[in-house]
């Protein structure tokens, strides 16, 4: 359908085409609508929905700690926990063997040195005690959690004696993810604490009523 003669002339006259001018139209409620077209309508109207509706809530209570290497699937053993624990137990094997050999080298590297036997004695005894104290100083942080203090001080130490760590990992991979009795404990605490606080709060509604 053609455009009126009347318009015809007046477009003429202003040196615009009929098309130009449903262009500009087009652009014009495009700038104050925000969209031009019946699927630019839905999409707006689909990204308002989107953004009203409400985000899902974290659940209320305690959350249990994550773990390295294990997140949060000590708590109910999912999320391939069995093959976690292989892994972190066949990896820190690996390592401290790979520690082992490291100092097997240095150790030929004072021998070649010629350094004297009692420089070698001494330190072979030296990493023997560091090695022994990181491993039970990281034993018994699988089931307490030591003073922030004696850590900073103690870090030297377990640098030195890496291998007893290394090696307390391995041991306690093959029974339990490392670290997962203590923050079980605590989990479990933390829970009943929280229980009893809301139970505290929400009261016996009979007894309400009664005061009423």
């Amino acid at each position: 359908m053609g455009w009126p003669l009347g318009l015809r002339r007046l477009a003429s006259l202003w040196g615009f085409a009929p098309f130009p001018l449903i262009a500009a139209s087009r652009l014009v409620l495009k700038r104050r609508t925000g969209f031009d077209s019946p699927s630019g309508h839905n999409r707006c109207v689909s990204d308002e929905s989107r953004a009203a509706q409400p985000a899902p809530e974290s659940p209320a209570g305690p959350q249990p700690e994550p773990l390295r290497f294990f997140g949060a699937s000590w708590v109910g053993h999912t999320d391939r926990y069995g093959l976690r624990r292989v892994g972190v137990a066949v990896g820190s094997l690996v390592a401290a063997v790979a520690g082992c050999l490291v100092l097997r080298f240095a150790y030929q590297g004072l021998e070649i040195a010629d350094v004297g036997s009692f420089v070698n004695v001494l330190v072979v005894i030296m990493f023997a005690i560091c090695s022994a104290v990181a491993f039970r100083r990281t034993w018994e942080g699988f089931g307490k959690r030591h003073d922030p203090q004696s850590v900073a001080s103690m870090r030297s130490l377990m640098m030195i004696g890496f291998i007893g760590s290394l090696l307390a990992y391995f041991f306690r991979s093959l029974k339990e993810a490392p670290g997962e009795k203590l923050h079980r404990e605590e989990y479990e605490t933390a829970r009943e604490q929280y229980a009893k606080r809301t139970s505290r709060r929400a009261g016996n509604p009979s007894k309400r009523k009664r005061r009423k």
